[in-house]
């Protein structure tokens, strides 16, 4: 089979180039196709079922939302757990799938017992909803809502009618959360007093603002050869509106809610807030991405949305950006190129050095890039994302091993060759000398990835990747070591080689020779030594210390502050501002401060407004003091 492949690429030797090029089409399509992040995903896959539940308890949440919900959950295929967390008015229950289930039959399913569950849920508490397609790190993008002489409250009814609409158009965005300032609402402050001199009671009062608080159609009707639509619209706009509702009519006079009760312009109750450089509450975005995204693609669309929506808003508000991972993305990727052309290097000069022969170098230099498309073509077709653990494992010297030992073979056989003998003839020879030592070497190493491709839970997530990626690099090299090497090398071959006297190997041979006939008398010394270098290394294995991920330099630090749990929103809001404006004042390596205390409305990170999660945002390493 191997002699067929290797006759096929000698006799074919533009058909066997002709797939080369083929594959680097597809390997560069697979490339510009495949998404670019940071890191894996390590968050399993699970749906979040958020539900509000504004005046409860954490107590009452538990027993009466998150409970019910748990319970509706259980039964439900391929489920490994569900959890829940209940707080002062919200439950927030996680269910989570086995690897391998669909996100969206999840989804589905989820979704149908809530169906069946939400009418067994006490009065006051809004239909559960499911949270959004995302993860932790789909937290790609953050900015401020910056507008001088406006107040919060207008800042956040900007955020959420007029920006969070357009970012939501973005491909890859799956949610726009809002966090700080206030939500706009009217409050009705009942008198007493007056309520008891017309007889009226607190229900009357918001049944009637309900009822009046409608949009009906009656139809249509023709005129003049016209159609006219009928349209009853009956919304409150104003709180004058809500004012000149008529409650009743006692003895032919109406009685409005303003004759029992003061009508304002208020805010709702909030469980948290945003605050920034010590300089007081701030009003925040948070672009969520779809899961599954690419992070590069993504953030590169939502600024340029930004910018576009910058246009159309008020004069003097605009869209700032305080935080986005596109600076991770790239120092991950670039880390990820630095290493590859550095490794790249170091192989050719190698094999320059030892073969002597610079253009057989350069063939086996021309396997790497190729190897690496064949690497992105298998990540293509199993979903998987460019990433530092599934680029950072590539070993070049397991990619140009096959390629190396062919190479080599080809370019003694040549320089060895009689003058009656085809070149043709003499790299055939030489490649099937060494076709099955380099099927089985790399067959080898493809065995010992085998294991890591069955890992399951979160190993499979971290690990998995880095194996199918380097299998398949370590796969595509070995059929360019048998297809391709020997169709180049015969082309570019084509009139012999030039002996060349290669003095480096010419000097190593002699000491390697004396070296190996010295030490192959003192076997057991050197296998002693052997063992005991294998013992020490043992024992020193169980010192090193370990990490869940690759360190790597975001460029921003969070710290996660914690107080009493009886502590007001106010308070920590407070104490976290002047944290803020001490760290901006006092360090000057750093760019911004941005505290969030408590929880945002979508709660899809549900902190107490006791636990505030401060980011700090630093400057470029080039601006900062020397010796930090």
């Amino acid at each position: 089979m191997l002699d067929k492949i290797i006759e096929f690429s000698l006799k074919q030797k533009f058909v066997a180039i002709s797939l080369v090029l083929l594959m680097t089409i597809a390997g560069l399509s697979a490339f510009f196709n495949i998404p670019i992040n940071s890191l894996p995903d390590v968050t399993p896959n699970q749906v979040l079922v958020i539900t509000k539940a504004g005046r409860y308890s954490p107590f009452d949440v538990e027993k009466l939302v998150s409970y019910p919900i748990e319970t509706a959950m259980n039964g439900l295929p391929n489920v490994s757990e569900v959890r829940s967390v209940s707080q002062f008015g919200l439950s927030a229950v996680t269910i989570e799938f086995e690897e391998g289930t669909d996100t969206y039959f999840a989804r589905s399913m989820v979704s149908q017992r809530i169906q069946a569950i939400k009418d067994e849920l006490p009065e006051g508490v809004s239909a559960p909803q499911l949270g959004p397609i995302s993860t932790a790190l789909g937290e790609i993008y953050q900015y401020v809502v910056r507008g001088p002489g406006y107040s919060l409250t207008e800042l956040r009814d900007m955020q959420e009618w007029l920006i969070a609409p357009q970012l939501k158009t973005v491909k890859g965005v799956t949610e726009i959360t809002a966090f700080g300032g206030f939500v706009k609402q009217y409050e009705v402050t009942v008198i007493p007093g007056r309520m008891r001199a017309f007889n009226m009671g607190l229900k009357e009062i918001i049944d009637a603002i309900q009822n009046n608080n409608s949009v009906s159609g009656g139809n249509y009707l023709e005129h003049n050869r016209e159609q006219y639509i009928i349209r009853g619209f009956g919304q409150i706009r104003t709180k004058e509106d809500i004012e000149n509702i008529i409650l009743v009519n006692k003895d032919n006079k109406p009685v409005y809610i303003r004759d029992v009760a003061d009508v304002s312009l208020g805010k709702q109750l909030r469980q948290g807030a945003v605050t920034q450089d010590g300089k007081g509450e701030i009003v925040t975005g948070i672009v969520m991405m779809l899961k599954g995204g690419n992070g590069k693609n993504v953030i590169a669309e939502v600024e340029k949305k930004i910018e576009s929506i910058n246009k159309g808003l008020p004069e003097n508000v605009k869209i700032e950006k305080f935080y986005d991972q596109s600076e991770l993305i790239a120092r991950t990727t670039s880390t990820i190129w630095v290493n590859l052309i550095e490794g790249g290097f170091f192989v050719v000069s190698i094999l320059l050095l030892l073969l002597g022969e610079i253009t057989g170098a350069l063939i086996v230099a021309s396997v790497i890039p190729f190897s690496m498309l064949f690497a992105f073509i298998g990540m293509s077709e199993f979903g998987l994302a460019a990433n530092l653990m599934s680029l950072g494992a590539i070993d070049f010297g397991m990619v140009v091993d096959g390629s190396v030992v062919m190479v080599e073979n080809i370019v003694h056989r040549l320089q060895s060759k009689g003058k009656d003998e085809n070149v043709d003839d003499v790299i055939m020879k030489a490649s099937k000398e060494v076709a099955r030592p380099i099927f089985f070497g790399v067959l080898i190493i493809l065995m010992v990835y085998v294991p890591i491709m069955t890992f399951k839970g979160m190993e499979g997530i971290l690990f998995r990747p880095m194996a199918i990626t380097v299998a398949a690099a370590v796969l595509g090299s070995l059929i360019l070591a048998l297809v391709y090497v020997p169709a180049i090398s015969a082309l570019i071959f084509r009139k012999g080689i030039k002996v060349r006297k290669n003095y480096l190997i010419d000097w190593l041979k002699p000491k390697y020779k004396n070296f190996l006939e010295k030490y192959l008398e003192k076997r057991k010394k050197i296998l002693t030594v052997a063992l005991s270098v294998f013992g020490i290394s043992v024992i020193l294995m169980f010192f090193i210390g370990t990490e869940f991920l690759p360190e790597l330099d975001e460029g921003s630090i969070l710290i996660e502050q914690v107080r009493m749990p009886s502590v007001t929103l106010t308070e920590s809001v407070e104490n976290a501002n002047w944290l803020a404006g001490i760290l901006t004042t006092k360090i000057p390596e750093i760019k911004t401060v941005v505290p969030k205390t408590g929880r945002s409305d979508l709660a899809n990170d549900w902190m107490g407004v006791h636990q505030t999660d401060i980011w700090v945002i630093l400057k470029p390493r080039d601006e900062w003091r020397s010796g930090v």
